[in-house]
């Protein structure tokens, strides 16, 4: 029997029946609901095509990707091995048409003010069918395909959802395969509710989401035994994501199920947000308006606009977390690199070395200064302005060479004679910096390296980033430094080294740009969070326990990224002060809030990532300008520059 691409399974039929020849006005097509079926939806075009034809796959089929790495905190998953083509069909299937147009409207966020323009429209492209065949959506009335596609009607039994999962055979996409189950009344048919308590009767919204996961949990082990008699195994506690797996001989089927509803649950770990509800990685900030929409059907085709945009332009499955997905994306570029016997492969973790004195807190933080201003900076001022970098990590990650292998430990005059090579190898120096006072930096802006004092010499480790930006001159944002006077005692340099997250960063680059282009702002956002979410989580060897997940633990490669960033943030500070006399009033992280009269742009003109882009102005309106005036201290200048900012969505203010 042929069966054609996402079909239509007869409601659960437990019995097949008799395959149809034609459709009739009475046949089960008609009675479903037809390609996430808005109210109104039309009638199939019996003229319209048919999907591309495929031969049904078995369920323990092997992947067409060798390996998923499991996500952490769980037992890792097996791998999918083998191949089997065979399957005896229980289900009989028949024609669903295409839908014509699945278009959704985003609410806008403020965004780039170079990118406000990029398009006049509020409609977002249809989803694609880059997810089909990886995903499945579940609501109360139906189960679709991410691209709007209808597969079966309500799931209203465990049993159900375990025959659509085998059935379905899905395939893993950097991730393992999904079901993602849209809306509480879904949640329902299968007896997963929970009643935690009312925001209103704690405290601390911990203490609800605590009990929540821990309500949330007990369900699932409570209504789950079928599909656990039926053979699957949990990867790990139950949560808001079911992590399954199933082994059938020498075949092992991955799936796992994200409950939608509940993903609040979830929000004060990974995500990291404390006592709010932030971004919910796929599916949006609540905060932000991006979220999902609050009707089930129009909530799932959003959501299946998202699957299948991240399957088409970053190909993978979002991960539980945007870390989760930016990690996919490294792993699947490594086994096709890996398969080509082209491009960097990196296999093993990069720990820091053990350092005699290592700094407390960030090998290499990021920059964080204010300043208080002179009464002549702010006469002329009627505006503030705030510029920082383009999705500065993700353009530093691209462009900087980092190294990997077994460090090599040096001392004494073999570190600085490394040191001194024409290309500096990538690795940790044990310098000495000298005192800031000491030196003719600028004293309106912050001293080169956050552990650099004003008045005396700090000895402590720095990067090989940071090593050639204080040997650059001090119009580029160094110190102008001799090899000689940073007093090189030792060092961790590595024997291999190279542009690992090179082609990582152009895939992420290029998606950026596709959501820019389309005013794509949940899209955008995503890939924001997906970035700075892999390179915070380098430092932390807690989120990759797994044996195949060690390699994403590179906390010196976060490390040289965020020197990069405020090494490129102090050179540009310094020629925006050449060109126009002008200094900042405080620096975080990559963004730099200056005081400026009118006719004066700061920003570049390039839409390259890394370039200084306008993030946010507001007036110098007379009573910031006594704020700033009146201020004793930093920290007093800082709620001037907050009251002043009133729209603060970015947070760097």
């Amino acid at each position: 029997m042929v069966v054609k691409k996402w079909e239509q399974i007869p409601l659960f039929d437990l019995d097949p029946p008799p395959v149809p020849e034609v459709h009739g006005e009475g046949s089960e097509l008609d009675s479903e609901p037809a390609l996430f079926g808005i109210e109104d939806a039309t009638a199939p075009d019996p003229d319209a095509d048919v999907m591309d034809a495929r031969a049904p796959i078995a369920e323990d089929r092997v992947a067409a990707e060798p390996e998923v790495e499991p996500v952490a905190g769980e037992s890792a998953p097996i791998a999918r091995q083998g191949t089997d083509s065979s399957r005896s069909s229980d289900y009989n299937t028949e024609t669903v048409v295409p839908q014509s147009e699945l278009t959704a409207e985003v609410d806008s966020e403020p965004t780039e003010a170079s990118e406000l323009d990029a398009t006049e429209s509020g409609t977002l492209p249809p989803a694609s069918e880059a997810a089909d065949g990886h995903a499945v959506i579940v609501t109360a009335a139906g189960t679709y395909t991410p691209s709007g596609h209808t597969l079966t009607g309500p799931v209203d039994s465990i049993e159900k959802l375990d025959k659509l999962i085998r059935w379905a055979t899905l395939t893993p996409l950097g991730a393992p395969a999904q079901i993602w189950i849209v809306g509480i009344e879904a949640c329902e048919m299968l007896g997963w509710i929970i009643d935690p308590g009312s925001e209103d009767d704690v405290d601390d919204m911990e203490i609800l989401r605590t009990r929540a996961a821990e309500e949330l949990t007990a369900i699932l082990h409570a209504t789950l035994t079928p599909m656990l008699t039926a053979g699957w195994e949990l990867r790990g506690e139950p949560g808001h994501v079911v992590h399954l797996s199933r082994t059938t001989g020498n075949f092992t089927s991955m799936v796992d199920i994200f409950i939608e509803p509940y993903v609040w649950t979830y929000w004060n770990k990974d995500f990291g947000w404390g006592n709010r509800v932030g971004d919910m990685g796929i599916l949006g900030s609540p905060a932000a308006g991006t979220y999902l929409p609050d009707d089930d059907l129009p909530a799932a085709r959003e959501l299946g606009r998202r699957l299948a945009w991240c399957a088409q332009h970053l190909g993978v499955l979002p991960g539980p977390t945007p870390a989760r997905t930016g990690a996919a994306i490294v792993d699947k570029i490594k086994r096709d690199r890996t398969r080509s016997g082209k491009g960097i492969v990196v296999t093993v973790g990069g720990p820091v070395p053990p350092l005699d004195g290592e700094p407390r807190g960030d090998l290499e933080p990021a920059a964080g200064w204010t300043r208080i201003p002179d009464l002549e900076e702010l006469s002329d001022a009627t505006q503030l302005v705030s510029i920082d970098q383009r999705a500065a990590y993700l353009a530093s990650a691209g462009m900087l060479e980092f190294g990997y292998g077994k460090p090599r430990h040096l001392r004494g005059e073999n570190a600085l004679d490394v040191a001194g090579q024409s290309k500096t190898p990538f690795g940790l120096w044990r310098v000495t910096l000298p005192p800031g006072d000491m030196l003719a930096l600028p004293p309106a802006l912050p001293l080169p390296h956050p552990h650099m004092l004003a008045d005396q010499p700090v000895q402590t480790w720095i990067t090989t980033v940071s090593l050639d930006a204080l040997q650059s001159a001090i119009a580029d944002g160094g110190i102008g430094a001799e090899l000689d006077d940073l007093d090189i005692t030792e060092a961790w340099v590595y024997p291999e080294q190279g542009r690992a997250l090179d082609k990582w960063a152009k895939i992420l680059r290029e998606a950026r740009k596709v959501a820019v282009d389309t005013s794509d702002t949940a899209m955008k956002r995503f890939i924001g969070a997906c970035y700075k979410g892999y390179i915070g989580r380098m430092v932390n060897p807690d989120m990759w326990t797994a044996k195949q997940m060690q390699h994403h633990h590179q906390p010196l490669w976060r490390a040289a990224i965020i020197a990069h960033c405020r090494w490129r943030g102090r050179r540009v500070a310094m020629r925006i002060a050449r060109e126009t006399g002008r200094w900042p009033l405080r620096t975080v992280t990559d963004s730099w809030v200056y005081p400026l009269p009118p006719g004066i742009d700061i920003a570049d003109n390039s839409d390259a990532l890394g370039k200084m882009t306008l993030e946010k102005s507001a007036p110098l309106t007379e009573n910031i300008t006594v704020m700033l005036t009146d201020a004793r201290d930093t920290h007093e200048i800082n709620l001037a520059l907050k009251a002043a900012f009133t729209d603060e969505d970015e947070g760097n203010i």
